[in-house]
């Protein structure tokens, strides 16, 4: 056996000592099948999928896809700054900025990539880079590839940031947050944050991926903030949760998305989000503006499922139930899908405290009784696993 499979032989084995083994589940009739999958004839309740506001299904996406597939194509065939840019990128762009406030979008093939590209275009030797100790893994390695000095701050922590962002030695520094965050799903101070940034002239970038379509009327939480527009500030938006499709933008000034067009690498040098996605998320921009109930109700269905668990309520649709272990939150994450619930299992390296946790998500198209109902058994199965 050769060096290198050796050392993937020797990695497995210690992920597997480490409880912390991962899978790529198939999805079967509508939902991830579970180890030991629930009745065939009932399908499975969905607590683990993104798809805050039930949009992936809805039928007015779903014909916006087919039509822009008819008309442009399964693929965009090229790079943006090629031939890969399509009418219906344009639309979806001014759809995000009707939506939140801001003045230009950049779509970009997934949030992932904006979250790349943003930093690594506005980064450099010159440009400080202070993270929020809990931000994405996405904006984490942005930062690595941005070739700045990157400075984590501890969560929440403003007198922290402000310390760092007044002794910084760099002439430009950018702060980076998630409106709210994706595993304990509680959320970030804007308002003192962007006062913050405007007092030490710095950029204030928020992922909003878990923000828009959930916070202020759907519209995002930059947005509630009364921040849309502001000069120095800046946000990153995922278009496969509330949105219900796939790809990802950067928002914010005319002049950073000009930047970001002659800069950003996985912009320029990635194929251009297909037609089908861009059209769906667009619709979906345009749904959740005129539904707002669908924003309600997801947050009445976020409140009984926390209330079912005993857990204070989440600024999102996130509820997070830390468990004693890696291994506990794997087991009973399987215990689980056997008895017909799907939730997702957050392990180390994927939770920036280490905390193994099990994660819910509300729905805006779940009934709000059966959350509660599935709250309480998700507790008590992280409880009962425990103790074993």
């Amino acid at each position: 056996m050769d060096a290198m499979q050796e050392w993937l032989q020797a990695a497995a084995a210690r992920r597997q000592r480490r409880g912390i083994v991962r899978h790529a589940r198939v999805r079967a009739n509508g939902a991830a099948a579970g180890a030991a999958a629930a009745s065939a004839d009932v399908a499975p309740l969905d607590l683990a999928s993104n798809d805050y506001l039930g949009l992936s299904t809805d039928p007015r996406l779903r014909q916006a896809a087919i039509e822009a597939i008819e008309r442009h194509g399964a693929g965009s065939r090229a790079s943006r700054v090629v031939t890969g840019t399509h009418p219906v990128h344009v639309e979806l762009e001014a759809e995000l900025c009707r939506l939140t406030g801001q003045p230009a979008a950049l779509a970009f093939s997934s949030g992932y990539t904006a979250n790349l590209g943003v930093l690594t275009a506005l980064g450099g030797p010159h440009t400080l880079i202070a993270q929020d100790e809990h931000a994405h893994a996405s904006l984490v390695d942005g930062g690595r590839l941005s070739r700045s000095p990157v400075e984590r701050w501890p969560h929440g922590d403003l007198d922290a940031l402000e310390r760092l962002l007044r002794e910084r030695r760099q002439s430009r520094a950018i702060v980076v947050v998630e409106s709210i965050y994706s595993v304990l799903g509680d959320a970030a101070e804007l308002t003192p944050l962007a006062t913050l940034c405007a007092d030490c002239d710095a950029l204030l970038l928020v992922d909003e991926a878990h923000g828009v379509g959930v916070a202020g009327g759907g519209r995002g939480a930059v947005h509630a903030a009364g921040l849309a527009g502001a000069e120095h500030v800046a946000i990153t938006v995922t278009l496969s949760k509330a949105l219900g499709a796939q790809g990802g933008a950067v928002l914010g000034s005319p002049v950073l998305r000009e930047h970001l067009v002659n800069t950003a690498r996985s912009f320029i040098f990635d194929t251009a989000l297909a037609p089908a996605p861009a059209a769906a998320a667009a619709t979906a921009c345009r749904v959740i503006a005129a539904e707002p109930e669908r924003v309600a109700a997801l947050h009445q269905v976020a409140a009984e499922l926390a209330d079912g668990c005993g857990a204070a309520h989440a600024a999102g649709a996130v509820q997070s139930l830390p468990a004693p272990s890696a291994e506990v939150a794997a087991l009973a994450a399987e215990q689980l899908a056997g008895d017909g619930v799907l939730v997702g299992c957050f392990r180390p390296p994927s939770v920036p405290d280490g905390i193994s946790r099990l994660r819910l998500t509300a729905r805006a198209d779940l009934d709000p009784e059966q959350a509660r109902r599935a709250g309480g058994l998700v507790a008590a199965s992280i409880a009962r696993v425990g103790s074993t």
